[in-house]
């Protein structure tokens, strides 16, 4: 439930900050052309998706192998270090830098604490779980709130890293679409209890 909550929010942002470019008076006459550049636009979207989808699973990961495996938070944290060390020595320069990951390492231990309480929630649906684990509206905003300030790290982080290669137009559309669907999600999950 948590996993799918995550690749719906992913989407979500995706397909409301990548802004479809307008179609070309072949790509409407030629339905072939219009299918190639639909797909592509899909295929960018389905990108980025998963890009925004990183941290947040190894922080799921991290978070199922604690609690289902009873791995310990040493181990969990290790393995993901290691992973984004990797990482960080395999890409190209300039794309990624230990600035990036060492605020990406911040926003994941957030979230490893975040899916261990929804773990350990009972539930049949993610409100459910997010109604236990956060018991008022006010507490949910908290570490919504908290998730925001952090990603926000990361992002000045690539900003720095990239320069002038940042697109801040791409990264506000990115960050008001993820508050936008935050607050709706809010909104929806405590609408229907008095939990304040």
């Amino acid at each position: 439930m948590i996993l799918s909550r995550e690749q719906t929010m992913a989407k979500s942002v995706a397909f409301q900050a990548i802004k479809p470019k307008p179609f070309s008076v072949w790509e409407v006459m030629i339905p072939v052309i219009f299918i190639l550049s639909y797909m592509r636009a899909r295929e960018n979207r389905e990108i980025f998706a998963q890009n925004l989808l990183f941290t947040k699973k190894m922080a799921l990961e991290a978070a199922f192998d604690m609690v289902k495996k009873e791995q310990s938070r040493e181990v969990v944290i290790n393995r993901i270090n290691s992973k984004t060390e990797s990482l960080l020595s395999s890409a190209p320069e300039g794309v990624y830098s230990d600035a990036i990951r060492q605020e990406q390492l911040k926003e994941i231990d957030l979230l490893i604490d975040h899916y261990c309480r929804l773990m350990k929630a009972a539930g049949r649906d993610y409100a459910a779980l997010v109604m236990e684990a956060y018991p008022t509206k006010a507490a949910y905003i908290a570490l919504q709130e908290k998730l925001k300030a952090a990603e926000k790290k990361v992002t000045e982080a690539a900003r720095q890293t990239l320069g002038t290669q940042t697109d801040s137009d791409m990264v506000a559309r990115i960050e008001a679409a993820t508050d936008r669907l935050r607050r709706e999600e809010v909104e929806t999950i405590f609408s229907s209890t008095s939990r304040q």
